[in-house]
């Protein structure tokens, strides 16, 4: 199979899809690996490092879509790469669907049969997203605590406190992968940090895990109580799939003190706040009732090279799977793979996508 790993064109996106080891044991089990020139370079590994291991590199961007068979990469085709997408050929990324109808109709109409990373579903778990909310989730309390500096436009409070100075207070809204991480680094810095969960076996998980962290059932009463005092509040809800809930509302905001932070991790999702809206690397923040929100789209893009080592550790196995039998044959290897179809001839076939979007559901029949 020919496998097209294009240069990610969305702004302030450095990760590669495709480390140039996992592009050498591609090509030793005879697959051809179509590599845009600069698509390593933001992570750490330049052209040098997929000649070497035998792939063949193209300077047109459009290049690599039109030989490819299978295209990986890392985050949702933009604009102007949807026409660029051909039906029969599978496109294997994150596409967060949920949040965007405009894309989501594009891709149905391209006929591409789009493979969306974040719904692949394993055991009640999202392999192929847990390496991006692990890293989203630890950098959110580092990016969160900068913003809380006075000079930064927050209310001065450091995290950690120092002796005789009670320490900031961290809520963060779920406990899965990133709501995790992300009490692991408050926790660490020394924080005083509350995680809000409705699964009360994750709730006994988090308790065993984060010692000093609280766990607290997650209902609206129980986060009006607590945003008062909130110093940093860290927004880790997700469905699969589907939209995020909005949790937070415009008036949930006013009872926040002025300079406190908003780091919304769900933003891809559509982001678990009314007032949260995408923002870029360049330009992270905006202040909502006094608030300042941190909505960055990709998160992970930031620490690059080890997003991009971590995103391949997991993503390599289904790649190589796709390559060596085919779509069809893949997913009676892999069934969990047919959960990552979001579109497919045409159709959108994932059921939470369709809804959000009041679209027709085709299951997707191979």
């Amino acid at each position: 199979m020919k496998i097209g790993i294009p240069k990610e064109i969305k702004k302030q996106e450095h990760r590669v899809a495709l480390l140039p080891s996992a592009a050498y044991q591609l090509i030793k089990r005879g697959h051809q690996v179509i590599v845009e020139r600069g698509a390593g370079i933001g992570a750490g590994y330049p052209d040098e490092g997929y000649e070497q291991a035998g792939a063949k590199l193209v300077t047109e961007h459009t290049a690599v879509f039109a030989e490819a068979d299978l295209i990986v990469k890392v985050k949702e085709p933009q604009p102007s790469e949807i026409p660029l997408l051909r039906p029969g050929q599978i496109l294997f990324t994150y596409l967060h669907l949920a949040a965007d109808k405009t894309m989501t109709e594009a891709l149905a109409k391209s006929g591409v049969t789009g493979i969306a990373y974040e719904t692949i579903e394993v055991n009640r778990r999202l392999p192929l997203l847990e390496p991006m909310s692990e890293i989203a989730g630890r950098m959110s309390v580092l990016v969160g605590g900068y913003f809380l500096a006075k000079h930064n436009g927050g209310s001065g409070v450091l995290l950690g406190g120092v002796p005789g100075v009670l320490p900031g207070k961290v809520v963060v809204l779920g406990g899965g992968a990133s709501g995790v991480n992300a009490a692991r680094m408050a926790q660490g810095l020394g924080a005083d940090v509350t995680i809000l969960e409705v699964d009360l076996e994750r709730m006994r998980f988090l308790d065993i895990t984060l010692h000093t962290a609280h766990t607290l059932y997650s209902n609206e009463a129980h986060l009006m109580e607590l945003l008062p005092e909130v110093d940093l509040l860290i927004g880790a809800v997700l469905v699969p799939g589907a939209k995020a809930p909005k949790l937070i509302n415009r008036e949930m905001l006013r009872r926040m003190r002025p300079g406190s932070v908003l780091v919304d991790i769900a933003i891809d999702q559509g982001g678990c706040a009314e007032t949260s809206r995408p923002t870029t690397h360049d330009n992270p923040v905006y202040v909502e009732e006094g608030v300042t929100h941190y909505c960055v789209a990709n998160m992970p893009g930031a620490f690059a090279r080890t997003a991009t080592q971590a995103l391949t550790n997991v993503t390599y196995r289904y790649v190589e799977m796709l390559a060596d039998n085919g779509l069809a044959e893949a997913c009676h290897r892999q069934p969990a793979l047919l959960g990552g179809i979001n579109v497919m001839g045409g159709n959108v076939t994932h059921k939470a996508v369709a809804e959000a979007h009041g679209m027709n559901y085709t299951p997707p029949l191979l």
